[in-house]
């Protein structure tokens, strides 16, 4: 099969290793030029790609040349424009993707999509308009237009906080005191869980759908945060002793386990 990866970095790029390694042909992304000869020294075909959010006139169109696409661009947390530049953006994939043999996309979302609300959300539980943060609304207005595409059929995923290999969330919040929201709960994902998660689905018979991807254990931040920090080294953050139980929300993935059949190689954060 071949696969094109838009996407290439943290998660992407490892991704891209696995598939080659199980005998998938690879085109992989980049915005960085220098960045070409790493994917070109692992056997992944290197294509220089930006969505700026105009696709970049230079673009190799042959980089839509694939059975299936992983699309994996987030939207820029700290953008005023988020959503309609984020909107551009896949407007600019799906006019590719319409045009090329690709017939299945997998999106990479995230439980940002959710509203700051406590209780056990499941993925019908998003609104559109009502997510958390404005990156979590640009994500959902993206899923609503990648769904509605008759030309391919669309898997989203979306994954939790991502941890793992050098990247932890515990390096944002290390030292810093006094912080609220010690009672709710975390949910996370290691990335060896979030590949695992793509190549199941690449493996499936699933046609489309929408799966919550985070770890079963829901530690409370200020039980998991301060130990995660003994663990790596660092100052270990602080929390209120009394606050109110809002915003406890813990993501459900019930669905991805029981219809995807899919085991956690972390089912508890703690556990890492």
């Amino acid at each position: 099969m071949i696969i094109s990866i838009l996407g290439c970095g943290w998660l992407g790029l490892p991704l891209a290793e696995q598939l080659r390694d199980d005998r998938h042909t690879i085109n992989g992304s980049t915005t960085t030029e220098d960045k070409l000869q790493v994917l070109k020294g692992k056997s992944i075909r290197p294509f220089y790609i930006k969505l700026d959010p105009d696709l970049n006139s230079n673009a190799d169109p042959s980089f839509w040349d694939a059975h299936l696409l992983i699309l994996n661009i987030p939207p820029g947390r700290n953008r005023k424009d988020v959503q309609s530049f984020h909107r551009h953006q896949i407007e600019e994939v799906v006019n590719q993707v319409t045009d090329s043999p690709i017939k299945k996309v997998i999106f990479i979302s995230s439980t940002s999509v959710y509203p700051a609300q406590p209780g056990i959300v499941a993925e019908a539980d998003a609104t559109p308009g009502q997510a958390a943060r404005p990156s979590g609304n640009a994500l959902l207005e993206a899923e609503q237009l990648l769904r509605k595409q008759t030309d391919f059929n669309t898997i989203i995923l979306r994954f939790g906080g991502l941890y793992g290999y050098k990247r932890h969330p515990i390096t944002h919040l290390a030292g810093r005191k006094n912080l609220d929201g010690g009672s709710a709960p975390v949910n996370l994902i290691h990335r060896d869980d979030c590949t695992g998660i793509i190549k199941k689905v690449i493996k499936s018979d699933i046609a489309g759908g929408t799966f919550n991807a985070v770890s079963d254990g829901h530690p409370p931040k200020s039980m998991y945060y301060p130990a995660a920090a003994k663990a790596f080294g660092y100052e270990p953050p602080t929390y209120k002793q009394d606050e109110a139980e809002n915003g406890n929300k813990i993501v459900s993935n019930s669905k991805l386990k029981k219809q995807l059949g899919y085991k956690f190689k972390y089912p508890n954060p703690m556990d890492f």
